[in-house]
């Protein structure tokens, strides 16, 4: 076994995968059962058409088609130059080329706590997928399925461009881009010229345009069709407030269509039921669906016991991503929660939030390296993020990331305890 970690930590680039962050070496890959990667597999096409499904509604309701409310709330805070540009026709049917959603293994199957659309740890996957399977494992996208989907959805010569805001993943990005003779090329987004590459991979949220000189024309010129950017600059699909779209009753029969029935079956199984939270007042008879009562105010009376419940902002904002403005009611003192609620309110018209219901995970075993290089097994909770790539237009998994992070921790995402492993080794 120490041979074997010695091969891993060998092939650890110089420059490391994630700058200034660390993590517990798996000694093996997480397995999974068959039926889930059946399910993983499955789930890939079932999230394309629901990223087309969310395109298409934006465009219905802002041409009359759908009401209008919709797009309303999907456009709130983001700057008019930035709402304009998203409706450019040539972007009409452009969506993100890479899908990774953030699963959460639980005892009945996988609840989807949210769908990243520039997501990080495509080079780390990567890594971990090319390096285990050189050790004798297999894994799900086998060794080179990471960098050959990356590579696949734009084309050669793609430039990759990693806002200061994002610097953490910059030195994965390289990695992925190495060994293919200048086809990829890492950038600073500040500091980029545009040169001679027709296809730009946007690895920075939009929220950071006014840090990034030079984004707006660049993305403009992607909108004039001069090259192919993805993902999109469309801020309406980074909004986590889809989820709670997904729900609402009066949308239903959209879903349905876009979706067929048994697609919209199946998400309904794995989307948790989630709510906008809209201050606006409902009738005297009217109550939220889902929670039977007739305003905020009574969710802040709920007891420790009813809050297995989450609140968190919903896009567009520097705390929209890495977990950094998820608050969980069951942890919190009845006063943090009440304030975490005022706040969400109070923010509604610039920052919405949501509120989604809380899926425990599961626990699962998986060995690790300790510091001193000996064999143990910790028993933790899986956030699991299989990787998509749409290659002509179909959805392709081609690698999945498993974080397993310690029993105790409730919030599950990459820290420095927690174990980073590819998934592989199938088991029936």
């Amino acid at each position: 076994m120490t041979q074997l970690l010695d091969r891993i930590r060998a092939a650890i680039p110089a420059e490391g995968l994630f700058a200034e962050k660390e993590w517990l070496v798996a000694a093996e890959p997480f397995r999974i059962s068959a039926q889930l990667h059946d399910q993983l597999e499955k789930l890939g096409y079932r999230l394309s058409l629901f990223n087309r499904a969310c395109n298409e509604l934006y465009y219905r309701s802002i041409s009359g088609k759908q009401p209008r409310w919709i797009a309303d709330y999907l456009d709130r805070g983001k700057p008019a130059e930035l709402v304009e540009l998203s409706r450019e026709k040539k972007l009409r049917s452009e969506v993100p080329m890479v899908i990774r959603p953030d699963l959460v293994l639980t005892d009945a199957g996988f609840a989807i706590a949210e769908i990243d659309s520039v997501p990080g740890g495509i080079g780390l996957t990567g890594w971990l997928n090319e390096t285990y399977a050189a050790l004798g494992f297999d894994v799900i996208g086998g060794p080179s399925g990471m960098r050959d989907g990356f590579r696949s959805i734009l084309g050669e010569r793609t430039d990759i461009l990693i806002s200061q805001e994002a610097i953490t993943y910059k030195p994965e990005m390289e990695w992925l881009a190495r060994g293919t003779g200048g086809a990829l090329q890492v950038h600073a987004a500040e500091a980029y010229s545009r040169g001679e590459a027709p296809n730009i991979y946007r690895f920075f949220e939009l929220f950071d345009l006014p840090n990034v000189p030079g984004a707006s024309e660049l993305l403009a010129a992607g909108a004039r069709g001069e090259l192919r950017i993805t993902p999109p600059p469309k801020p309406f699909l980074e909004e986590k407030m889809w989820f709670a779209l997904f729900w609402l009753r009066p949308l239903r029969d959209f879903w349905r269509r876009e979706l067929s029935e048994r697609h919209f079956s199946e998400l309904q199984k794995h989307i948790p039921y989630t709510w906008l939270l809209d201050p606006q007042p409902l009738p005297q008879h009217a109550v939220i669906p889902g929670l039977d009562i007739n305003g905020w105010t009574e969710l802040a009376e709920f007891s420790q016991s009813q809050r297995d419940l989450i609140i968190k902002v919903s896009g567009f904002h520097e705390t929209a991503w890495g977990s950094r403005s998820v608050v969980l009611g069951s942890d919190m003192a009845q006063g943090d929660w009440q304030a975490a609620i005022d706040h969400a309110l109070h923010e509604f018209a610039s920052n919405p939030h949501i509120l989604q219901r809380f899926h425990k995970g599961a626990l699962f075993d998986q060995r690790y390296f300790a510091g001193d290089g000996g064999l143990q097994t910790m028993r933790g909770r899986v956030r699991l993020c299989p990787y998509y790539f749409l290659e002509n237009g179909k959805a392709e998994l081609r690698g999945a990331l498993a974080t397993v992070c310690p029993a105790d921790k409730k919030l599950l995402h990459g820290m420095k305890d927690a174990v980073l492993a590819p998934t592989g080794a199938v088991i029936a």
